[in-house]
């Protein structure tokens, strides 16, 4: 019998605590893992479960400050890292453990060209010159795929999608040929197509290199695609560890079929999306099987809704809408040609349905939910609320016709003023469109919505940074409902979330819906999502309208090529995640 090859990194009985005042919080209690050389270790868990703090303290970014990190041992290729000075440790760091953070934007120091970055990551560990260190760049740069190098060399983060940010801190991260890569929910909220080209992308380099890889995610079927072996880790502890096949096929613990249980099913439309904690409160102690039979969506009544639905009169009629944006360019600033973001859509929506709007970034999706409520003003066509047309509107009309029609953004925090308890921030609304006579009422109304979306009157007081985000994204559907609109245009509402936090907020909104017959478009690039809400999909791709089905049939039997595209690029579509 062969001698099972020493791993790669070794971690036995890691903790983490932080110090707040005179008490200690456990972030990491005692976990223990190994990671082998040309294999990836996936650990995924909600946010707060303490993923992202054992890869910090395995880099030694935490501050000694504020951070206690204590461990049996640490041995990288055989060798202790725990007791490593910082200035040892300066040299593991990026030479032979590397890292790709979630968020490029604020990993990439704007001011600097992206060249010139990694260029200055590479003089940091070795001996050559600059000259040698930009042709390593530009050869990292052709190996994760990146349109045009010699641009990219020169351009400046914020002139670059998201995913090319990414692959830029992927070169970054690969740019001294490291031991072990540490990738930190690198693809959240990135678009499923984009996302899978990120995955094939580090799966084709570590073949290539051997390099080992713990890849963080809250989604289990990105590690059904891309791990090895994967860590399931809750309150700071490792609940279930095996190998993939193992754990996805047979979870032992309530918490990893939670989190398997409340990514939408790709074999049965559920009337509610189950949450982590049905599972820990054990309500269906015999598995997934009796809960999609409890909560199974019969088609035939699905149908019939439909049916009746589809006989009223639309609430909104698009007709041959055109958003574009003008390309200026020379000393005058003369208009040399347009970005058609939107181009020639037209569609209509019925009371009570739910629209589902699905596209990559850049095909016009978020464009054309903001014309639609002239948020951006459309450059032709024409848009009918009731039959009232939109373009017409005055000032005080328009003011009016928000109030019917109301969005809900992607990013609830900017969405949020910072300076404004929540509670007033719901209220402003009642304000300004003379709702209700007082604000003793007004108030009362405030406590009744936050009740509504799941959160409590105490929270009224509070500011938005205090909240997480899926509780912040409850505050904005809150606020969004104060005016009692007919039409909400939800755009991104759930794409950064954890699947958990995902499920809970899409359970509210159908809810909502089936409680004051909420008209939604609902605007996402993940049709596994899209299809569970909506009752028909309509997909865009380059300002135009590719395809337009009722859910099941465009998921199940797509026409367009772009369509299969996207649907095969939903992670874990091919892993059985749902029994």
């Amino acid at each position: 019998m062969a001698n099972t090859p020493a791993p790669l990194l070794h971690v036995e009985k890691l903790s983490v605590g932080f110090r707040n005042g005179h008490s200690l919080f456990q972030a990491v209690n005692e976990v223990s893992f190994d990671v082998y050389n040309g294999q990836t270790l996936g650990i995924v868990g909600e946010s707060g479960s303490g993923k992202s703090v054992t890869s910090l303290a395995l880099m030694r970014l935490l501050s000694d400050r504020n951070s206690i990190i204590s461990s049996e041992t640490i041995q990288l290729n055989g060798n202790p890292i725990s007791a490593l000075t910082d200035r040892e440790m300066r040299f593991v760091r990026g030479k032979q453990i590397a890292m790709i953070f979630q968020e490029p934007m604020t990993s990439l120091n704007p001011v600097f060209r992206c060249g010139n970055q990694i260029i200055e990551a590479i003089l940091a560990h070795e001996n050559i010159g600059r000259k040698a260190a930009k042709i390593r760049v530009m050869e990292l740069f052709s190996q994760v795929k990146l349109p045009r190098p010699d641009d990219i060399f020169l351009s400046y983060p914020h002139q670059l999608s998201g995913g090319q940010k990414q692959r830029v801190m992927i070169a970054m991260a690969l740019s001294c040929s490291p031991l072990l890569l540490i990738a930190d929910e690198p693809t959240t909220a990135l678009d499923v197509t984009v996302q899978k080209e990120i995955l094939q992308l580090l799966k084709e380099i570590q073949k290539n290199t051997g390099m080992g890889m713990i890849f963080i995610t809250h989604d289990l079927g990105v590690v059904a695609d891309i791990a090895d072996q994967t860590a399931v880790m809750h309150h700071g502890s490792i609940v279930e560890y095996g190998m993939v096949s193992n754990v996805l096929n047979n979870p032992q613990h309530p918490y990893t079929k939670g989190l398997m249980a409340c990514r939408p099913s790709s074999t049965i439309r559920l009337s509610r999306l189950p949450v982590v904690g049905d599972f820990l409160e054990n309500k269906w102690p015999d598995g997934n099987g009796q809960m999609m039979k409890e909560l199974g969506l019969h088609d035939k009544d699905r149908i019939t809704r439909h049916e009746n639905m589809f006989k009223e009169t639309p609430i909104l009629k698009v007709k041959n809408l055109q958003t574009w944006f003008p390309i200026k360019h020379g000393l005058f600033s003369q208009v040399q040609s347009h970005v058609k973001a939107v181009d020639d859509v037209s569609f209509e929506v019925y009371p009570g349905e739910t629209l589902g709007l699905v596209g990559e970034s850049g095909c016009g999706k978020t464009t054309l939910g903001r014309s639609i409520l002239r948020l951006v003003e459309p450059t032709s066509g024409k848009v009918f609320f009731e039959d009232t047309d939109v373009q017409t509107l005055n000032k005080k009309s328009l003011r009016d016709y928000r109030k019917e029609a109301q969005i809900v953004f992607q990013d609830p925090y900017s969405s949020l003023n910072p300076g404004m308890t929540i509670g007033h921030a719901i209220m402003e609304p009642l304000q300004v469109h003379g709702l209700l006579p007082d604000n003793r009422m007004r108030k009362e109304k405030v406590y009744e919505l936050l009740s509504q979306v799941g959160l409590e009157a105490s929270h009224f007081q509070r500011y938005p940074h205090e909240f997480s985000g899926g509780q912040r994204q409850r505050i904005c559907i809150a606020r969004a409902l104060a005016v009692q609109p007919k039409l909400l245009v939800c755009d991104e509402s759930v794409s950064a979330l954890d699947v958990s936090v995902q499920a809970q907020v899409l359970n509210l909104l159908n809810h909502l819906k089936q409680t004051y017959h909420f008209t939604y478009i609902f605007i996402s690039h993940d049709l596994s999502v899209v299809r569970y809400m909506s009752d028909r999909v309509m997909v865009m791709k380059d300002g135009k309208i590719e395809e337009l089905a009722e859910a099941d049939q465009l998921y199940n039997h797509p026409k367009s090529a772009y369509t299969q595209k996207l649907i095969e690029a939903i992670p874990g579509k091919n892993f059985t995640l749902n029994k």
